[in-house]
């Protein structure tokens, strides 16, 4: 169950235009330490050539358990203060990086794990998962940006009552209340994040760069704000070339074949 000197702790499989990227470290239950970060991180920052979508997964029956505490308890304020920061940047290149994510979840799902989950784009869980955030049991606080995103998902008031009593989440639950976007059957979170990742990645690349970077960010602006930069996107997914090429496979009655 533990990884040997030589094995990596990111495992990273491209198969055409779907990168697979296995969170590898079973005997922590995939706990991110700086290594794997730093794997994740570099992937993003300079994927393959002809990759479109990423799948991100976890082995030995979780997907992240969060934060490697022993990492933690050697930090001084400073140095957990620059730790979160930068798991802030990681998780901002996931969101944004302008590929999108699919996460096959299962087992743990906890605290820094959960926190990387909702900056990708599609979730998937099935009945083993846990979402929770027991940070605050464990005199902690959230610093992967969970104040954010998951306060987000969830709503301030139930986000804090989850950190108050540690309370678990199942897959049911989770997809009720949007920690998940599917809830699917023992060893079927895998196969479906396949086939949806060849959906996504059957789109143009542009449409998806587009969802990617727009839709968030508007929620963030007012509404005139948001709806400037929703015509923006619009005028310039819509003049692209993969737009003349949809609206006339369209009108063909065949499937575009974009860039």
């Amino acid at each position: 169950m533990s990884n040997t000197p030589t094995e990596p702790v990111l495992l990273i499989d491209v198969d055409g235009p779907i990168a697979t990227l296995t969170m590898n470290r079973p005997a922590k239950r995939n706990a991110m330490c700086d290594e794997l970060l730093d794997d994740i991180d570099a992937f993003f920052a300079k994927p393959p050539e002809g990759v479109r979508v990423v799948i991100m997964v976890g082995t030995a029956g979780h997907y992240c358990s969060g934060l490697d505490l022993s990492e933690h308890v050697a930090r001084d304020a400073e140095g957990t203060m620059r730790h979160s920061r930068n798991w802030h940047r990681v998780m901002d290149t996931i969101q944004f990086s302008g590929l999108p994510v699919v996460s096959a979840m299962f087992g743990a799902v906890i605290g820094g794990g959960l926190e990387m989950a909702a900056s990708t784009h599609v979730r998937i869980a099935e009945p083993s998962t846990i979402f929770q955030l027991p940070e605050g049991r464990r005199g902690i606080y959230v610093g992967g940006g969970a104040s954010v995103r998951i306060g987000r998902i969830l709503g301030a008031d139930r986000m804090c009552e989850m950190m108050l009593t540690g309370r678990k989440y199942d897959a049911q639950e989770g997809l009720a209340m949007g920690l998940t976007h599917y809830a699917v059957g023992e060893g079927e979170a895998l196969p479906l994040a396949r086939e949806l990742a060849g959906k996504i990645a059957r789109n143009a690349q542009l449409s998806n760069y587009m969802m990617i970077q727009a839709i968030s960010r508007i929620s963030d602006m007012s509404r005139s704000d948001g709806l400037f930069t929703e015509s923006l996107a619009a005028a310039v997914s819509q003049t692209s070339a993969d737009a003349e090429e949809g609206l006339k496979a369209f009108l063909e009655k065949r499937k575009p074949v974009f860039r």
